[in-house]
């Protein structure tokens, strides 16, 4: 059980009190998908996509890491092997509980990019339409998020992770966003254990040997205990 991979999903950070993509209330209720999550949204309305991640980077940053993301800091810090954790959420509370070997697969609230030259720094809590780049001054700055229709980051450390892999878990996911959801069968080419940990099966649960069901600040401690004891 040397090598390690774990998907996170919105559903590790719902009980740190972020509403998820899929909520019947909240931010993303509040707004259809192909006008705060597209580049062709950003386009038509830019002051409407900076405004709605200013208020999403202020939950987040308002939020705190519960007993799921501890759980995995701790499986880091003392597994014997390797650990990945690929993340869909872009709330920094991996981090804040102590995650070091950590992907953003989806970008990050705390983080800019720049649309002229790709350059990227840590975001202001407010940011401005026309936000000027660091690097090559061009006012060009937006959220460093991956939008629909754009290529999620880092895609070729996360194959290269789940081609070495022995146990790979999805927590917290629906199953219906790829290439994430695609994860579970390259994890299954590479002979890997699979676990899901959910409050429900997702799209893809009849793909993983293993399925946990319940609320992942009591599900996930257990699971990472029984980890360790092996």
């Amino acid at each position: 059980m040397s090598n390690i991979v774990i998907l996170t999903g919105a559903g590790i950070s719902a009980e740190s009190g972020l509403e998820t993509f899929r909520a019947e209330t909240g931010l993303w209720a509040q707004h259809r998908v192909e006008d705060v999550a597209t580049p062709e949204g950003f386009a038509r309305d830019p002051r409407l996509v900076v405004d709605f991640y200013n208020m999403r980077r202020e939950q987040a940053e308002a939020a705190q890491p519960n007993a799921a993301h501890e759980a995995l800091a701790r499986l880091e810090a003392e597994h014997d092997g390797n650990l990945l954790v690929v993340t869909q959420n872009v709330d920094s509370l991996h981090e804040r509980a102590g995650s070091r070997n950590l992907i953003h697969m989806h970008g990050a609230l705390n983080s800019a990019l720049c649309a002229a030259c790709d350059h990227r720094w840590p975001a202001s809590m407010v940011m401005n339409v026309g936000d000027k780049c660091p690097s090559c001054a061009a006012p060009a700055a937006r959220p460093d998020i991956v939008w629909f229709g754009e290529m999620p980051y880092q895609m070729d450390q996360i194959f290269d992770a789940l081609a070495q892999v022995d146990l790979f878990a999805a927590i917290g996911t629906s199953g219906n966003v790829y290439p994430a959801a695609g994860f579970v069968a390259e994890a299954r080419r590479a002979g890997a254990e699979t676990v899901e940990i959910n409050l429900e099966r997702s799209a893809v649960g009849s793909q993983f040997s293993n399925v946990i069901l319940g609320p992942a600040t009591r599900t996930v401690p257990d699971w990472v205990a029984g980890i360790l004891k092996r």
